[in-house]
């Protein structure tokens, strides 16, 4: 009776780690897994009412205002404008859905930015500008020179909500300092801008 008692605690011991390994493993292709980013315009869309500044690089972040796992992506904007102050126009573009209540857009999230030195914050009403720019991922990053090109698009995080160190935020920095970056376009990763998937006081991001 003892063995087949001890036995039975390993079966459930096993169980219960493959269940932990198998949850870690999921939570892990998760946070790696980026949102789509395709018909990003390699011009500046002539119709956007975004104004396109002639002497400096433009960086356009859009965000949803709800989405937890934008915090990290603010949080990378502002090492990004302290190392680099005066080198960028930087807006951030937050979403605010047609119906939604009003100051639906004024989050946390909304203020960070706001308080980031050389960061202008702003409404895209019912996603107009994301739509132009093809914008579906909230942390999408996209930078473009004074003469309207496309030189970089994608995420500034390493992974979904983790700040550090990134591909993303170097990119920019080389190009800001006129070196060549290792590279043009990284993953976004965050909260769909389209849809009712970020609701206020979310903590999970979803995907």
């Amino acid at each position: 009776m003892k063995k087949q008692s001890f036995h039975s605690g390993i079966l459930a011991a096993v169980i219960w780690l493959l269940v932990v390994v198998g949850g870690m493993g999921a939570l892990m292709k998760y946070s790696m897994t980026p949102g789509p980013a395709t018909g990003i315009p390699t011009s500046w869309p002539v119709s956007s009412r975004i104004a396109l500044d002639v002497t400096k690089p433009n960086l356009i972040l859009f965000a949803h205002p709800h989405c937890p796992c934008t915090a990290a992506t603010i949080g990378e904007l502002e090492i990004l404008m302290n190392d680099r102050p005066g080198r960028l126009n930087a807006q951030v573009w937050f979403i605010k859905p047609e119906g939604v209540s009003k100051g639906w857009e004024e989050t946390a999230l909304w203020r960070k930015a706001s308080a980031i030195p050389g960061v202008t914050v702003h409404r895209d009403d019912d996603l107009s500008e994301a739509k132009r720019f093809h914008a579906g991922t909230s942390g999408l990053t996209l930078v473009y020179a004074p003469d309207g090109h496309l030189l970089f698009q994608g995420g500034i995080t390493l992974s979904r909500g983790h700040a550090g160190d990134n591909a993303g935020r170097d990119a920019i920095m080389a190009l800001l300092d006129q070196k060549q970056p290792q590279e043009f376009h990284t993953p976004a990763y965050g909260c769909p801008l389209s849809g009712d998937d970020c609701q206020p006081e979310q903590t999970v991001c979803k995907p």
